[in-house]
């Protein structure tokens, strides 16, 4: 199956948020909201994408207690997320209370490792010794599937081992998607269009790959064309 292209709209307001969808136009029907357009616009800016005719990944990594998850996930559906993410590390209760939240109207995904980590980084991070960070990929993975999520996030290059472990009971979201030759900027676990849906993802996010182009709608056609040659 063909992956689904997602534009992440890492804009600061919602008049550059809604030109650049306006800008695209036919050639993207999906959009990623995160933290920084969502804190300065709020829950108007997924009414107003959705009002155009999109659908909404709304990328906010609820991580807290189980109850102010529930809450937050049925907020989010509320306001019309076809997809949301928790933190997987937050654990499985965490996972199944936004489940329980989202209560089928968005599906919730789980992120495993952010893809600006290295293992190294990682490591700082957790505490845990420098390893294997598609083998905490899977084990997060598993949280998620006991969890009933929708499925997860996670890097490219975990995609496959994930795959052979899951199966397709998860869906797979593929961030850090770039073009050959762009540049990775912040993320250090990058793959291309081809690449991802090659391995099995379900969905990719295109940041700057394509909002940063001269011209973003060329950038999309490129997008597609590889996914074409891939699937």
């Amino acid at each position: 199956m063909r992956p689904v292209p997602i534009v992440a709209l890492d804009v600061p307001d919602a008049n550059r948020a809604q030109a650049l969808v306006h800008r695209l136009g036919d050639s993207c029907g999906f959009y990623k909201v995160g933290g920084e357009l969502f804190t300065a616009a709020g829950p108007a800016i997924v009414q107003a994408i959705r009002d155009s005719g999109k659908r909404v990944f709304l990328d906010l990594k609820f991580h807290d207690i189980p109850n102010t998850v529930r809450a937050s996930a049925r907020s989010a559906a509320s306001a019309g997320a076809s997809l949301i993410t928790v933190h997987a590390i937050g654990g499985r209760a965490m996972i199944a209370a936004a489940v329980e939240g989202a209560g089928g109207q968005c599906g919730v995904l789980a992120v495993t490792v952010l893809t600006s980590l290295d293992p190294q980084a990682y490591a700082d991070a957790t505490g845990k010794p420098p390893g294997s960070l598609t083998d905490e990929a899977i084990r997060l993975a598993g949280h998620a599937l006991q969890a009933g999520a929708h499925g997860v996030v996670c890097s490219g290059h975990e995609v496959a081992q994930l795959r052979a472990a899951t199966g397709d009971r998860l869906a797979v979201l593929v961030p850090g998607v770039r073009l050959a030759g762009d540049a990775v900027h912040d993320q250090s676990r990058v793959v291309t269009p081809g690449d991802a849906a090659r391995v099995g993802a379900t969905y990719l996010v295109l940041g700057r790959t394509v909002t940063g182009a001269p011209d973003p709608v060329a950038a999309m056609e490129l997008v597609r064309a590889e996914l074409l040659l891939a699937t």
